[in-house]
């Protein structure tokens, strides 16, 4: 994906990465190779581009936690993942969700931002970029972090509710404790309004555009106030995209050369292609569930590009066509998203007439003519529950397996889900505590500071 080959290996994880062993006597064990330190911008560079390569797939596995998704009954995918799928929480086996990837990510960021005076060999205006983009790389991470390990954000809940630790230093001594949802969310939106003063690239070419960018920013400020139920931020910061760039992919024209999946780098619709949410193993453990399917009704021209066939020996459940875990499926951020960002806002403002234009700019593009017809004729008869509901249910089918759907539900309705598994009925209840994954051992062993 970069064009860029590494210059050389800037940094080595030795012993541990971020809290991963209980060997290790620092929160952070990383070590420059030698002396090789960097200097330059292209140095920095590189060191940035590193971040960017680490595969982040916890919200891919997260994906199966959710009615949507059946692990197949195969024996190595059960063994990885069978209980991610029933919620297990107390000495879990097979594959584990990830902590020190991102405390890695953020100690390259506070590096490039720490060393922003003495990069060497470049512009100002190309250092501010790199900059820019390790606030944001910062703020991202600690974003995944507080939506995998805290509690969702509430108003009521947010001050006092412990999540997990804010790492803004270089300080590999530190044994940092918890702080709260609200610390969190206040860091994240400070590192994305320093973003915003240094990065100056509104978008990168296909081939550069995982770098996070200026379209960016406001995008990532979108799903950030979303999630805080801030409606009217959220809906600025999504206008201000859909300003600049409104593109969608036209699934009426899904046989055209032109016609791209949405989720893929090469996308009209690509704002940032960062991340690919599932691992190798993950998407081929992945099925989708008949009642996920039966969401997809006649006339949306989405489905047959988004399953397979049913697996009879999987109980009925669907293979995933839409995404798998090959580059060319990276998406973090794209322009679908800021139109339902802009709709869920208003409609939470009361703001009908706004939030149906918004919604039904998208469906247009995504079901035949008369099957837009009548959704268009549903929508335009909706109250304003009604409308939110379907909002929500048009982003589950629209964003589905791109990583937005267990993060979608924690921060709305938590509800109730059901799965029968091996003829047992297995039941997540409604505001569950396991909507929040436990900070992995390993961690705590590390640093028992993390119980506080």
């Amino acid at each position: 994906m970069d064009k860029i080959k590494k210059l050389y290996t800037i940094f080595i994880i030795s012993g541990c990465l971020v809290l991963s062993l209980t060997s290790c006597d620092s929160f952070l064990d990383i070590q420059p190779v030698g002396k090789v330190i960097p200097n330059t911008l292209e140095e920095y560079r590189a060191l940035i581009t590193t971040a960017y390569g680490v595969d982040l797939t916890d919200r891919g596995m997260c994906d199966m936690r959710t009615e949507d998704i059946s692990v197949s009954k195969d024996e190595f995918d059960q063994n990885n993942f069978k209980d991610i799928e029933r919620w297990v929480t107390s000495n879990p086996s097979g594959t584990e969700f990830g902590w020190s990837y991102y405390y890695q990510n953020i100690y390259y960021a506070n590096a490039i931002i720490n060393k922003k005076n003495e990069i060497t060999e470049g512009s100002e205006a190309e250092i501010n970029q790199l900059v820019g983009e390790a606030y944001f790389m910062r703020g991202y991470m600690h974003f995944l972090l507080v939506n995998l390990y805290g509690q969702p954000y509430t108003k009521e809940g947010a001050p006092t509710s412990k999540a997990i630790p804010l790492k803004l230093s270089l300080d590999l001594e530190e044994m940092p404790t918890r702080n709260t949802v609200e610390e969190i969310y206040a860091s994240i939106l400070s590192d994305i309004e320093n973003a915003r003063q240094l990065i100056n690239h509104k978008e990168w070419e296909t081939g550069y555009n995982y770098r996070f960018s200026k379209l960016a920013v406001d995008a990532f400020e979108s799903r950030v106030r979303l999630y805080k139920g801030e409606w009217q931020a959220a809906y600025n910061a999504a206008e201000r995209v859909l300003e600049q760039k409104n593109t969608l992919e036209d699934y009426n024209n899904n046989n055209s050369t032109d016609f791209q999946m949405p989720n893929t780098y090469t996308s009209v619709e690509s704002i940032t292609a960062y991340e690919n949410v599932y691992s190798r193993n993950g998407i081929n453990a992945s099925l989708a569930t008949p009642t996920f399917v039966k969401m997809f009704k006649e006339g949306d021209l989405r489905t047959e590009r988004y399953f397979g066939d049913a697996d009879e020996k999987n109980d009925g459940n669907y293979k995933i066509i839409k995404t798998d875990e090959t580059s060319q499926y990276k998406c973090t951020f794209r322009t679908a998203e800021l139109y339902l960002n802009a709709a869920e806002a208003l409609a939470q403002l009361d703001q009908l007439p706004e939030a149906r234009d918004y919604l039904l700019k998208l469906m247009e593009k995504r079901y035949t003519s008369a099957g837009y017809t009548q959704k268009k004729n549903e929508v335009n008869a909706m109250n304003q529950a009604e409308l939110i509901t379907e909002i929500l249910n048009e982003r589950a089918r629209e964003l589905a397996f791109e990583g937005h759907r267990w993060f979608d539900l924690r921060r709305t309705t938590r509800p109730e889900q059901r799965k029968i598994i091996d003829g047992q009925t297995l039941i997540l209840s409604q505001d569950d505590e396991r909507y929040t994954l436990r900070i992995p051992q390993s961690a705590i062993a590390a640093n028992p500071d993390l119980m506080n």
